[in-house]
């Protein structure tokens, strides 16, 4: 039985749950096969090396932050034929995030909509989850450790807790991702304001050659932006990642924009809406950055690849990596593979 197949028979058990409820059930299953050895039985996509930010990529294809908040999953996951795996996002201090119910599942419009709240165990439990996973133990892979703020500190502390974030995951990290985007934690988004990003930016960049000379090792820096910017505000954040030396942007995080989901169910709950809704809308960004950008820097794309045709479109619009989420959901393991294959000979901006 093909992965594919096998996942078209469970996902209406798993979509008949709540969808957190789906969640805490999938990730320990998957993780418990992988130690079984089960998950050896899944094919992979045939290598395709991609060096970005500095490092070697086994594909193109990765996992977007947040299925994996608190980096308990890493090897299950990293079964699944991902190029990069990213988890979090993590915060200094544990939280438990929004109240319950806080995921919603809108399948007339292959998309979800979440407020999560940045709920993990806080950092130290974090690491602790990293270190002790075989696939950082044994070096298997990319693994991206992405970092926020704690809901409860105040907007004019935030820098405080992003590095003391960086500090603790630095380490063990392949590279780290800043999370200025969600949605879910209130007033976030104005870190994305140019003075804001700018003071921001500042102080993580010396944090990071300062941690690169005392572990004797650089770990790139992405920063994490939202699809509900405006051509000044992506030019403004370009030119903050230029000055600053950033060393990727990661497009895009959930949309606040309700226009494609108007009068299904769940349409009106506050959170970010992921899916096939944002797909337009990052390729946008991206489009954007890339032309302010150049090869400067480079994109990793997210937001509404369904397919491998839309993981190419990412590419072209000028993404060297792309990351799933939602499509994963709605589509299961197999999509890895095929968005693995379409990329293959693919390079940013090409066709």
């Amino acid at each position: 039985m093909t992965d594919k197949l096998l996942y078209a028979l469970i996902r209406p058990l798993l979509f008949a749950l709540d969808p957190e409820d789906a969640h805490n059930l999938t990730l320990p299953a998957l993780q418990r096969a992988a130690k079984l050895g089960i998950t050896r039985l899944l094919p992979k996509p045939a290598a395709d090396p991609r060096q970005v930010m500095g490092l070697t990529f086994p594909n193109p294809v990765g996992l977007a932050a947040g299925l994996d908040k608190d980096g308990a999953y890493i090897d299950g996951l990293a079964t699944l034929g991902f190029g990069f795996i990213e988890v979090g996002t993590v915060t200094p201090r544990p939280q438990p995030g929004n109240p319950r119910p806080r995921m919603f599942r809108l399948p007339a419009a292959s998309a979800l909509i979440n407020r999560m709240g940045f709920n993990n165990g806080g950092v130290d439990a974090f690491v602790a989850n990293v270190q002790t996973s075989r696939f950082f133990q044994e070096k298997q892979g990319v693994l991206g450790l992405n970092i926020g703020k704690n809901a409860d500190t105040p907007m004019e502390r935030a820098v405080d807790d992003y590095l003391a974030c960086l500090d603790k995951v630095y380490p063990f990290a392949s590279y780290v991702t800043v999370n200025i985007s969600s949605p879910n934690t209130k007033n976030l988004r104005e870190l994305q304001a140019a003075s804001a990003l700018d003071a921001l930016l500042a102080q993580l960049r010396d944090a990071q050659l300062r941690l690169a000379d005392r572990h004797r090792r650089y770990v790139p820096i992405a920063l994490k932006i939202a699809p509900d910017i405006d051509a000044e505000q992506i030019r403004s954040i370009a030119q903050a990642v230029l000055r600053h030396k950033m060393d990727a942007v990661i497009a895009t995080n959930t949309t606040l924009g309700r226009d494609a989901v108007v009068g299904m169910a769940h349409c009106d709950e506050a959170g970010g809406l992921s899916g096939k809704p944002v797909f337009a809308m990052s390729n946008a960004v991206i489009r954007a950055l890339r032309s302010e950008m150049g090869d400067a820097v480079p994109i990793i794309g997210v937001g509404g690849i369904f397919s491998g045709d839309d993981a190419r479109s990412k590419m072209a619009a000028g993404a060297a990596l792309v990351q799933l989420y939602t499509g994963l959901i709605y589509r299961g393991p197999a999509l890895v593979r095929e968005c693995a294959a379409s990329l293959r000979g693919a390079t940013p901006g090409g066709a």
